[in-house]
This record gives structure tokens, sequence and C-alpha cells, in this order.
């Protein structure tokens, strides 16, 4: 999730609230720099997913049916978002639900905030042992012109070791530092790949045989469902979630009024849709039922177009991972600085940089231990998507409603925006739950 890179750059050091964005300090965002991070922020490992979901959903136009209707939600939430950040006057996703709703449910978004991030890593991580999976078989049909399938076992063969190798020399080295400013450099990635991506799937259809192409059904017989289309949002939320770091992105807006935010979150949605439909409907075509949740794994190892994407994407997500961890560690730190402070009445530098170490090893050495035995990314997904329906639909929800209660409207601006919050809210209750249970089932092995 690439959603993190930009709201890192600002929030490296902060607690979980911030005092309202001086809007005369430092550089402003204008209407393409907006854009361009929201895009950056929502395309990323999801993107991996979708031709997998159009095959649950049952097919092209029920997929896109459901990505429509859940676009209007999504867009609404932005809206949402941005309208609770400029009255409230906060500037991160946290302090602003505190600020409207009250510290309870503030307390609850940060607990869910850690928690999504947490199942974030593991995806992250999945994806990487995927492809060095991919990798591995690659490189040794290319060194020894023998197929991968008769490649013996070593441990150092075994891509789990390589694994814990890139957490160890790469991942810890970048997510130790408080600062990691490199990243707003290279976290130019996820875009690159996630465009590469689309382009080279559609490439591979056009230059695929017909009888290849063709070779499966198109629709799964069984699944062209509600239950099926309902199975996929969590999919979607995953892929389409930029709502954490959109109130860092509109805070840093040189023009903040509404009207140019909800066309700020428009365009970027709609972009969004565009590039994650394409992968969808040409990735589907490709591989019919046979596609698999990560559609890189769907393709040959010799596969040069896909072996660059394979490569992007693991660098990508190999550079944001520390961002990722870095936003989380500072929302379970800043609490052991207040109590040091509270203790001692200061918290030293030694403690700072110890507690750090901690929790960053700590938090790399449990998100490997799950990955490297997750055998298969849509069980994580399901997980995240139903986290982001909090992010997406419940919280953004909640601050409507609360905000609607104090703020100077008409009675029938009132009534229609709480009817609409409630709405929202209803409809990320049933999404957590459906997609928890199937996770649940998931990993309990009934489905």
């Amino acid at each position: 999730m690439e959603e993190l890179a930009r709201e890192s750059i600002s929030l490296l050091a902060s607690a979980s609230s911030k005092p309202p964005l001086d809007v005369a300090a430092g550089p402003r965002l204008g209407s393409m720099g907006a854009i361009f991070i929201m895009l950056k922020s929502a395309l990323g490992a999801g993107l991996l997913n979708f031709p997998w979901a159009f095959e649950r959903a049952g097919g092209i136009r029920s997929a896109v049916t459901v990505e429509l209707v859940s676009l209007v939600f999504l867009v609404s939430g932005l809206v949402i978002l941005g309208y609770s950040s400029s009255i409230s006057g906060q500037c991160t996703y946290q302090a602003v639900v505190k600020e409207v709703c009250g510290p309870a449910i503030g307390q609850l978004c940060e607990i869910c905030f850690v928690f999504n991030l947490f199942m974030i890593s593991v995806a992250f991580l999945v994806i990487v042992d995927d492809q060095l999976e991919k990798l591995c078989g690659s490189l040794y049909e290319v060194v020894t012109g023998l197929p991968e399938s008769e490649m013996p076992y070593h441990f150092y063969t075994d891509q789990r070791f390589a694994l814990v190798l890139l957490c160890v020399l790469l991942i810890l080295p970048m997510s130790i530092p408080k600062e990691i400013s490199i990243q707003k450099y290279i976290s130019v990635l996820g875009t690159l790949a996630a465009t590469y991506l689309t382009i080279a799937i559609i490439i591979k259809y056009h230059s695929t045989s017909t009888v290849m192409v063709h070779i499966t059904p198109l629709y799964s017989s069984g699944i062209s469902s509600w239950a099926s289309m309902f199975s996929v949002i969590p999919t979607i939320c995953f892929g389409f979630q930029c709502h954490e770091a959109s109130i860092a992105i509109y805070s840093s807006m040189e023009n903040q009024r509404l009207s140019h935010w909800v066309f700020i979150s428009v365009v970027s949605m709609i972009f969004c849709l565009i590039i994650y439909s394409l992968t969808g409907v040409y990735g589907f075509l490709t591989f019919g039922k046979d596609v698999k949740a990560d559609i890189l794994m769907s393709y040959t190892g010799d596969d040069i177009l896909m072996l660059i994407a394979r490569l992007l994407f693991g660098v990508s997500i190999i550079t944001i991972y520390p961002i990722i961890l870095l936003l989380v560690r500072s929302v379970i730190q800043d609490p052991l600085l207040r109590w040091r402070r509270r203790r001692d009445g200061v918290a030293t530098l030694e403690f700072e940089s110890r507690s750090r170490y901690v929790l960053t090893v700590l938090w790399i050495t449990v998100t490997l231990l799950i990955a490297m035995f997750v055998p298969d990314i849509s069980k994580v997904v399901s997980v995240i998507g139903g986290i982001s329906a909090f992010f997406i639909f419940i919280f953004p929800g909640l601050c409507l409603m609360f905000a609607m209660q104090s703020e100077p409207v008409s009675w029938k601006t009132r009534v229609v925006l709480t009817v609409w919050g409630v709405v929202t809210l209803l409809c990320g209750a049933f999404i957590f739950g459906q997609s928890t249970t199937i996770a649940i089932m998931q990993v309990l092995g009934k489905i």
C-alpha cells in the first residue's frame, strides 16, 4: 500500500494528533501534485489481485458494477474526510476522528490504524515472497537450462531464506532511522510499477494466441451471484484505499476549498478506476478461471515483460515497507515516551533509541514469520479489506454524523447528510462483518 509514502514524509516523528496545520508553512501542493500523490497512494499492491477479483465476481460486468457502486462511497469518504479536516483544523486521520467524534472513537481509530498497517506489512512481505519464488525458479532455468520443476531443494534456494536476508540486510537498516528522507524519491516506483504492470498485461493479452487466451471459460459456473459479487468488495477496498493519507494530502494543498477537493478526489478515483479495470479485464480475459490471486504468479518465469514487472513491484514494496513501519512505530512509541516523561520527568535520547530499535525488530520479526507461512495473499487481502472498511466507510460516516450535530447548516441539509452518514456507516459495518467472516472461514479451511 503506497498510500502511506507521502503521508510519512510529514508525519515522521509526529504523535497521532497534531495542532492545526500552519497554511503558510512549507511548500504547498497544487492540483496536479495532489492528484499525483492520490494516484500513487491508491495504486499499490492491490493491483495484483484485481484479475482474481474479476473471476471471483463472476465476470467483467459484475466486477465493474461493484467497482462503480463502490466508487460512490470511495469519493464520498474522501470528501467527508476533507470536510472534517477543514472544520476540525487537524491534519492527520486519527486526529480528525478524535477531534470530531471524541476521544473514545479516536482511540478505536488508532487501534484500527495500527492493526491495518500490520496486515498491510504482512501482505507486502507475502507479495515479495511470491515474487522471490518465481525469480528463484527463473534464475535456475537461465543458469542450468533445466526446467524449474527439477530444481533441487537447498536452504539457500528457498525463497523464504531470501526473504529473511532481504529483511535483515535491506528492510531493517532502512527502518531503524527516525527519518527516511530518501523514500520521497524512491516511492515513485509504486506508480511506475502499477502503470507498467497494466501495460504489460494488455500487451501480453494481445500478443498471446487466441487458443491460449480462451482455453478456459471466461465465466466460472456457479459464482455469478450476489454473494460472489460482495465477496470481492474487500479486494476493491484494499486496492482503492488512500483515505488514511487523504487528510494529510488535503492539509498540504494550496487550495483547500471543498469544491476543489471534490474535483481532486473524483479525478484521482476515476484514473484509479481506469487502471484497475484495465488490469482486471485483461488479466481475467487472459487466464479465465485459472487466474491466481497474484496475477504475476499466473505468468511463466521466463516471461521478460513480467520479470521486469516482478522486479519493479518487489523493489517498490521493499522501499515502502520501512515507511509503513515508521508510521505505526510513531503511534506505538509516542505513548511510551509520554509514560516515560510522566514517570521520570524526561524521556532521554537513549530510551527513545532503545524503544525504536526494539519496536522495529519486533515488527519486522512478527510480520516476517506470519508472511512466511501464509500460502495465499487473497487471505491477507480479505482481512485488510475488512479493516479498510473502517477508514473508507465507518469513520467517515461517524465524522459526518457528529459534524452535523454541531455545524450551522439548514435542517434539511442536516437530515440528508446525517442519513447519508448512517448509510455509509451501515455499509462499512456490513463489509467489515462479511469480509471478516470470509477471512476466518478461509483460515479454518471451510471455504
